[in-house]
């Protein structure tokens, strides 16, 4: 787990990346990094899914993989920033992810988390997860093979038009997405060129 200091530093080298004062269905993405694909967020959460942010960040040249937890409304959990190296295990991963301060489960960032942002150093990737609405936005595949390659490998994952008919209706009234917010994602998410 990150000092304060180190803390920062992922903060600024995560903000080159994301706009971290954006939140869904708004753009998250600073940059046009291409097409998107979706999952629910707390798959990203999980020592499983480890391999997939390390592949992302090998693809980029970078060595470690930044995660960032914002705030939300409420404070952020003890532990906020984490980076490791893309050799790292599935565990190394899970230690800080789901370390109980104190022994307070709910204090972990695995279950107090409200929005991530996850990227490499290049800034050439990105993973950004909210847990209302209860999914994760990842962009910066080097190319439509590699990005079908990631997706069958590491999935289930969708783009914004099956976000939207899976993932997302749980999480309004009547189990509808307004058209409005629809209309957002898919214009910052869709398909891209």
């Amino acid at each position: 787990m990150s000092g304060r200091t180190e803390s920062q530093n992922i903060g600024y080298r995560v903000s080159a990346t994301f706009d971290l004062d954006a939140r869904f269905p708004g753009q998250v993405f600073r940059n046009n990094v291409g097409k998107s694909l979706f999952c629910e967020f707390d798959a990203v959460l999980t020592p499983d899914f480890w391999p997939a942010l390390s592949a992302m960040a090998r693809w980029h040249g970078d060595d470690h993989v930044d995660l960032l937890v914002l705030p939300d409304g409420d404070e952020l959990p003890e532990r906020s920033a984490v980076s490791l190296p893309v050799e790292a295990s599935e565990d190394d991963y899970w230690a800080p992810i789901g370390f109980e301060p104190e022994g307070d489960a709910l204090g972990s960032i695995a279950i107090a988390a409200k929005v991530v942002a996850v990227t490499g150093r290049s800034g050439k990737w990105g993973c950004w997860g909210e847990r209302d609405p209860e999914i994760a936005v990842f962009r910066g595949f080097p190319s439509d093979a590699t990005r079908d390659e990631w997706r069958d490998r590491f999935g289930p994952f969708l783009e914004a038009r099956g976000a939207l008919r899976s993932y997302l209706p749980p999480t309004f009234a009547g189990r509808i997405v307004p058209d409005e917010y629809a209309a957002s994602l898919t214009s910052n998410y869709g398909a891209v060129g």
